[in-house]
């Protein structure tokens, strides 16, 4: 299954967080692109196609919810499963990105580095 689904991008604006996902992320066998603002990832997005996106909403430049918008928009991308990872707990925050096509809505506080691995690889799967 993992050989079909070999890259992710992390959107995500904590460096440190970024690279320790990035690290066992390609300790599982993943072709890891990073971006570390909303801005950067849609530039990004336009010219490299990646199987799954972990994307948080509170970035600088373009908040998270843009990128998902653009996600969601572009033909080429709506299908890309999306993995919310962010410090937004409302339930109407969680609503908002189902709607736009996340398939998962993780808050930081509340999950490990393991379980969002665990996630990624669960979803490449699909």
């Amino acid at each position: 299954m993992l050989e079909e689904l070999k890259r992710v991008m992390i959107i995500e604006d904590d460096n440190f967080l970024s690279s320790l996902m990035k690290v066992r992320l390609e300790k599982e066998g993943f072709t890891v692109m990073q971006a570390f603002d909303g801005e950067e990832a849609i530039e990004l997005l336009k010219t490299d196609r990646p199987d799954l996106i972990v994307l948080d909403l509170i970035m600088p430049k373009v908040m998270g919810f843009e990128v998902l918008q653009t996600i969601s928009m572009t033909p080429e991308l709506e299908k890309t499963p999306v993995i919310i990872l962010s410090n937004l707990a409302q339930d109407s925050d969680i609503q908002k990105a189902k709607e736009f096509g996340a398939k998962e809505y993780f808050v930081k506080v509340k999950i490990s580095i393991d379980d969002i691995v665990k996630r990624v690889k669960t979803l490449a799967g699909e």
